[in-house]
Order: C-alpha cells, then structure tokens, then sequence
C-alpha cells in the first residue's frame, strides 16, 4: 500500500494551458517559460511550411510568442492558447511573405491524398519513370513543377493543408486558427487537393 502512494505521489502533474495563462496574468512570468517550451516546436514547424526557410520560421516563432505574451489580456479563452498562438504565427508568417512577395515552399509530402489519388512521393517516383514527357522530367524539375501549383491555391487552402495534412493538426485545432468553421477546413483542404490534381493532371 505505502509503494503504491509513493509511486503515485511521484506522478509529475502538468498544469494546464489554462492554469500557466492564469499564472502569467497573475504575474507569475515564468509560468510563460513553460507556455514557449510546450509550443514552440509546433509554432516554428508552422511557420516553416508557410514560408519554406527555416531562419524566417524561427524569427517568426520567436515574433509570435512576444506578440502573445503582450496581448495575453485580450485572450477570452485561457485555455485555447495553443490555436490563439498558432493563428498568430500563421498571420505573421503570411504577412511576412506577402512584405516579400516571394512564394512560399512547402514540403510536398501527402499533399495529393484523396480517395483514387497518389502522394506527392509516389507521385514523383511514378513520374520520373514514366515514359511520357512529364515523366521524362528529372525529379528536381518535377519537384519544381509541384510547388509552382502550390503557389496557385489560395492562401486559406494552403494554410488548410499546411496545419491539417502537414502538421497534423485536428480539424478543429486548424479551424480555431485559421477562425473558420470545421466544415470550411474541410471545403478548402478539399478543395486544395483537387486543384493540384487538376493542375498537375498531364503528370498524373
């Protein structure tokens, strides 16, 4: 009985996003500390498939948990942090590349998924071994021609497919980010796939 209160006693309880925003409100900074450690991989990884570099990702992370931190009054929900946080490093990495006017370079893994499609990966290997044209294509060429049809999706479905197909994110995760409803993640992810498919059809 006294081994299985002390293993029990040892269990580490984490407190909750909501608890360290309340921390922090309450003056208690370093309970943000934890707040950067639980997010700042997810954030940065954001950033990056939004914008392809990964020093612009981390000074974007970096931006976001400042821009958080100093507007953390202004959060209604304590404990909807993570999407709060992350919808502000979508905002900023999209302003960012927008200031530039570059295109953005997502990793092309699983963006095609659907019900009779490929993914990106067996999408490339089929075309750079297939007879016609297209697929006659060195792979980077191929690669080059994925990501030109990236940069015509609109920018909610590439963000969709960014934290959704990507990231991971569950469907209502993404749409608290993106301040959508989930059947509108659904509609642009959707929608995305099949304008690639359609885009890319004569390689497909």
């Amino acid at each position: 009985m006294m081994t299985l209160v002390s293993e029990i006693s040892m269990v580490t309880v984490h407190p909750t996003d909501g608890v360290l925003v309340g921390q922090v409100l309450a003056g208690q900074k370093s309970a943000f500390d934890e707040l950067v450690s639980r997010y700042q991989r997810r954030a940065t990884a954001v950033a990056y498939r939004l914008l392809g570099n990964l020093q612009d990702a981390l000074e974007v992370a970096q931006e976001a948990f400042l821009k958080a931190f100093t507007n953390l009054t202004t959060l209604q929900k304590a404990e909807a942090f993570g999407p709060w946080l992350l919808r502000i490093v979508s905002n900023l990495s999209l302003n960012l590349r927008r200031s530039r006017k570059s295109l953005a370079v997502l990793p092309l893994d699983d963006l095609l998924p659907s019900a009779g499609a490929m993914s990106a990966d067996h999408f490339l290997t089929a075309a750079t071994h297939n007879a016609e044209p297209c697929g006659r294509m060195q792979r980077a060429e191929v690669r080059s021609r994925i990501e030109q049809a990236l940069g015509q999706l609109s920018r909610r479905q590439r963000e969709a497919i960014s934290l959704f197909t990507l990231e991971e994110i569950p469907q209502k995760q993404v749409a608290q980010t993106l301040g959508c409803s989930v059947e509108a993640v659904k509609w642009h992810v959707f929608e995305g796939r099949r304008k690639l498919r359609e885009i890319l059809k004569d390689c497909l």
